[in-house]
């Protein structure tokens, strides 16, 4: 069981309470996109084995949306926040970098 904490509320629950909306920091296509940009929009995604980045919506809480960090093989929690970053905060990157030395980066 994953145990979250919601950036926005400041609330630890199990995940049970949120609900996964999938891979984070997507760039989503505006009207009067290119059909392969908006196919690979729609149906390509990553699938690391390792460190991910996902969306998550507090449900049963504020109801709002935040991104976490968390490795997909031994679902360890690196981190939650805002939704309306661009890329992972520093102190997230680095706590990820101490566990995971060989790990490449955020993409």
């Amino acid at each position: 069981m994953l145990l979250l904490s919601c950036p926005c509320c400041g609330v630890k629950a199990e995940e049970t309470e949120f609900h996964g909306g999938g891979e984070a920091h997507l760039k989503r296509f505006a009207t009067g996109s290119s059909d392969e940009d908006f196919t690979s929009y729609l149906f390509e995604r990553k699938n690391p084995k390792g460190v991910v980045f996902e969306r998550w919506r507090h449900v049963y809480g504020c109801g709002k949306w935040f991104h976490a960090a968390r490795c997909a093989v031994t679902l360890e929690i690196f981190g939650t926040y805002s939704a309306q970053t661009l890329k992972p905060p520093k102190a997230i990157m680095d706590r990820i970098k101490a566990k995971r030395p060989a790990w490449e980066g955020f993409q």
